[in-house]
């Protein structure tokens, strides 16, 4: 119940009652705050040991509780989705801008790869969800844009095909699973070699 505060010089003042542990309700900006978080340390525990690792650790690195985590995302893909949106919107923004090739492109999502053990298991899983398939169909046509193009070069083989690339990406994926870090570049760059495309690995991003 409401109480009330008696101050002389302004009147009767409704008491509010103080929320248990001072804490403000903050609303949306909490829950914009905590999926942010959870994205933030998914990404990061993820890139370390896979899309497998126990969603409890992406909640711990995240500061929040298991429940916000699945009210945000209610299954493991939702989060796996959510996370790596990041990676095929960057390649579809390489494929828009003007003088990118095709090694450019082959080159980011190699370098995702090799950033990241939860992209090589994004990549190589063949989960039959819509999601990832819809994330995978954007990336083939990122790619396509640049397909002709590299053919007239001799960039790739004759006949390729945007599927033919994500089959390839797969292949390369699948060769970095067991590589250590400090080698995945190196990996990565002799496996186009050896399947005969060309491609453009850029630098790591910097970190903070």
């Amino acid at each position: 119940m409401t109480g009330v505060l008696r101050d002389p010089r302004r009147g009767d003042v409704p008491r509010t009652p103080a929320r248990r542990g001072g804490a403000p309700n903050l609303g949306p900006r909490a829950a914009a705050g905590n999926r942010a978080a959870l994205l933030e340390a998914a990404r990061e525990v993820f890139g370390s040991v896979g899309t497998g690792a126990p969603l409890s650790a992406v909640a711990k690195r995240a500061g929040v509780g298991q429940g916000s985590l699945y009210r945000h995302f209610p299954d493991r893909l939702d989060l796996v989705v959510a996370v790596f949106e990041e990676q095929v919107v960057a390649v579809e923004e390489l494929a828009a801008t003007p003088g990118v090739e095709l090694p450019d492109l082959l080159g980011l999502v190699t370098r995702h790869a090799v950033d990241s053990v939860g992209f090589v298991d994004l990549v190589r899983s063949g989960v039959p969800d819509g999601r990832v398939v819809a994330q995978g169909e954007r990336v083939a046509v990122a790619l396509g844009t640049r397909l002709a193009g590299a053919i007239a070069a001799g960039e790739v083989p004759a006949g390729t095909t945007p599927d033919d690339l994500l089959l390839a990406v797969a292949m390369v994926a699948g060769g970095l699973s067991q590589a250590g870090e400090a080698d995945r570049v190196r990996k990565a760059t002799r496996s186009w070699e050896l399947l005969g495309i060309e491609v453009r690995i850029p630098p790591a991003p910097r970190t903070a």
